[in-house]
């Protein structure tokens, strides 16, 4: 599916944030109006126009709460948010680049001026986590502190917290679901205020969140389910096979291997130094697929900032770390639920890779064209999604 533009990835990045309007993160006419006049391919485009929409439904959202319209500031506050991730998105080349704190902190801040506006059923939380804390929310139904199901969600290679609302929490929260979000280390502001990046061990991540959840009053131990989303589909699997409190957990999509992603989108040639060791050729090869690809040149450019590497050889040495293989996906005991789409750009074949290999109880969910989810993670079509998922999530936990 392409929606704005010509370029995969710039394509992409709309439909996955149109998507957010079915949980007014988003507006079709302004992602559209703002579309219309990015440059195709240009990052720096791509920045101004996503900057310039933030501040001006940000500006709107401030007008209204000095005039006492507080739907209508919190409603524009969660689209400027918006607007300001997408800005800095494709930045990455330049971790110094000071319009990513700036945009990062300007979508943080209006997110949480929002959920301060929601009330007490969306609660900012510090997981705590290795000397230092991990930033979330905690979604719950009601006010009350009685128990109930509780998903916990993080995100995958470029997610942030604002962002996992639209994914999963809102669908769990209209479903009679808490859900804690968090950012993680290679994620969002831990990234980028705490310099923490990336780790294939992730259940050292998940744990904490873990502890913190099951400290609630409000979270039935008895119903906790997981799930991660992109290469979150990894981490969450990791997750599971290490920490035995989860009764259900949903791999959206499946991954099993990093690395076969990211050697995935380059010619032979590459592939070719990579086993020779040939470290300088390797990146010479990857710097050229970069300039013909944007997709590339994004996925590369994320994965030095994010995977704290210095080279491109050895961001891709070290992602074979994060693999299911040598034991990891056997020690999964609880039922899962694999997800595939068929258009998926990064991991396709991977998630049915995933679904045979597991031994633990296991479904499989496939989307594709006619019902327009054939996109990575769904995205464009998260009412479907959502459908799918929670009705697993009823039937597994509840029967």
């Amino acid at each position: 599916m392409k929606v704005g533009f010509k370029d995969d990835s710039f394509a992409f990045e709309l439909v996955r944030n149109l998507g957010f309007v079915y949980y007014g993160g988003a507006d079709i006419g302004e992602l559209m109006a703002t579309a219309e006049d990015i440059v195709e391919g240009d990052f720096d485009s791509w920045y101004d126009g996503w900057h310039a929409r933030g501040e001006r439904v940000l500006g709107r959202a401030e007008g209204y709460l000095s005039a006492g319209h507080l739907v209508s500031a919190r409603e524009a506050l969660l689209r400027a948010s918006t607007y300001f991730r997408m800005a800095e998105f494709y930045l990455h080349g330049d971790p110094d680049d000071p319009r990513i704190m700036f945009d990062s902190t300007a979508s943080q801040q209006a997110y949480a001026k929002a959920a301060e506006m929601m009330g007490p059923t969306w609660e900012p939380v510090e997981i705590p986590y290795e000397g230092t804390t991990l930033p979330g929310y905690f979604y719950k139904v009601d006010e009350s502190n009685a128990p109930r199901p509780t998903l916990v969600f993080h995100g995958g290679y470029d997610s942030s917290l604002e962002e996992l609302y639209y994914f999963a929490a809102a669908a769990a929260v209209r479903r009679g679901y808490n859900c804690l979000t968090f950012d993680g280390p290679g994620q969002g502001m831990p990234l980028r205020e705490q310099k923490l990046v990336f780790r294939y061990d992730w259940e050292k991540v998940v744990t904490p969140a873990v502890d913190y959840a099951l400290s609630r009053p409000d979270v039935d131990g008895d119903r906790l389910a997981l799930k991660g989303m992109s290469l979150g589909g990894y981490f969450a699997a990791r997750a599971a096979a290490f920490e035995p409190r989860f009764k259900a957990v949903i791999l959206f999509d499946g991954v099993w291997s990093f690395y076969d992603a990211i050697v995935g989108m380059l010619p032979p040639d590459a592939t070719t130094a990579l086993e020779n060791g040939d470290a300088a050729t390797y990146d010479t090869l990857v710097a050229h697929a970069m300039e013909a690809n944007t997709q590339a040149r994004w996925a590369f450019t994320q994965g030095l900032y994010s995977c704290g590497a210095t080279s491109y050889y050895d961001l891709t040495v070290a992602s074979r770390k994060m693999s299911l293989e040598g034991g990891v996906i056997e020690r999964i005991n609880c039922p899962t639920l694999v997800m595939e789409a068929d258009g998926d750009q990064f991991f396709r074949g991977q998630p049915e890779r995933v679904y045979e290999a597991l031994h633990a109880p296991k479904t499989y969910a496939r989307f594709g064209v006619r019902d327009g989810a054939e996109n990575h993670c769904q995205s464009g079509a998260l009412a479907y999604k959502d459908e799918v998922v929670f009705n697993w999530l009823d039937d597994t936990l509840n029967s």
